[in-house]
């Protein structure tokens, strides 16, 4: 599709990073800009900068875990603008699970699929009717991670297992708009290709009381810059991407019509390979050998 000044796009998790991100790249075009988010405070922030600098601006609270919550969100949209035509579904958590898998507390998993999983559903039943109904050229972006979308990091298998599901939901739901010849294209974003600083680390600020954990951490939660300055200290380089840069990987590929919004990376294209070839001769998943050590 081509972007144009007078539509408008939807972004949940706007409040900061990825989200931010793209709500203001969308707005560099031309694009009126609906934010969704949980953090009330950093939306109304985000808001009012993206006002300062021009942008025609909605921003409503959403949990995008409650269905009813982003219908609202919906319903939001489409009384300012009549219209969407780009909907991101961006929203997402780490889980703060601890240990092995079976020690892993079940709110842990509830929590992550509510949000990572639950919330793109929600997303796609609350936006993508109107967006058919409507008639106009349009675009889904659902965010997955090389964490499970491509390979999964055991270390954080409920984030991984969240994000591989994202990755499935969006190649049925392309599957069911072409079935349908519909004018709206789908797409999954694998953000990258290195790390990113977003809120992401600090995910549990946001963590309702009815996903709350039953017993308290073995150890605290890790900032980014504590995980930066402790790779460092071990002799690695951690390398990051702008957020501006995946932005700018997103417009792009709306204009191309282009499903993977998957930057090429050594390290990424080196776990597709493995895990491809690993399926393809029936053998172990030796590409996760380093990890089953830890």
């Amino acid at each position: 599709m081509r972007l144009e000044a007078g539509q408008t796009a939807v972004v949940t998790g706007a409040a900061s990073g990825i989200g931010l991100a793209m709500a203001r790249r969308f707005a560099a075009e031309g694009l009126r800009v609906v934010l969704g988010d949980v953090e009330e405070g950093a939306l109304r922030k985000a808001a009012e900068e993206l006002t300062a600098e021009g942008a025609e601006v909605l921003a409503r609270t959403v949990d995008v875990s409650e269905r009813d919550s982003v219908i609202a969100l919906a319903d939001a949209a489409y009384d300012a603008f009549g219209a969407v035509h780009v909907l991101c579904n961006n929203a997402g958590v780490g889980s703060g699970a601890e240990g092995r898998m079976w020690e892993h507390e079940p709110n842990d998993w509830a929590w992550a699929f509510s949000v990572n999983v639950w919330g793109v559903f929600h997303g796609i039943q609350a936006f993508v009717p109107r967006m058919l109904a409507g008639g106009a050229p349009g675009h889904v972006v659902n965010t997955s991670s090389g964490d499970g979308g491509i390979a999964p990091l055991p270390t954080a298998s409920v984030y991984a297992v969240t994000k591989a599901a994202v990755v499935t939901m969006t190649e049925s739901l392309y599957a069911h708009l072409k079935a349908e010849g519909a004018a709206v294209g789908a797409s999954v974003l694998f953000p990258g290709p290195h790390m990113l600083r977003t809120g992401l680390w600090e995910s549990h600020r946001n963590r309702p009381e009815r996903y709350a954990k039953q017993r308290p951490r073995k150890s605290p939660y890790r900032t980014l810059d504590q995980y930066e300055a402790a790779m460092r200290a071990a002799g690695q380089e951690v390398r990051f991407t702008p957020v501006e840069e995946v932005a700018e990987h997103v417009v792009d590929g709306i204009r191309a019509d282009r499903f993977w919004m998957l930057p090429a990376g050594e390290h990424s294209d080196r776990q597709i390979r493995a895990r491809s070839q690993s399926m393809l001769d029936r053998a172990n998943p030796a590409y996760l050998e380093r990890f089953i050590l830890d």
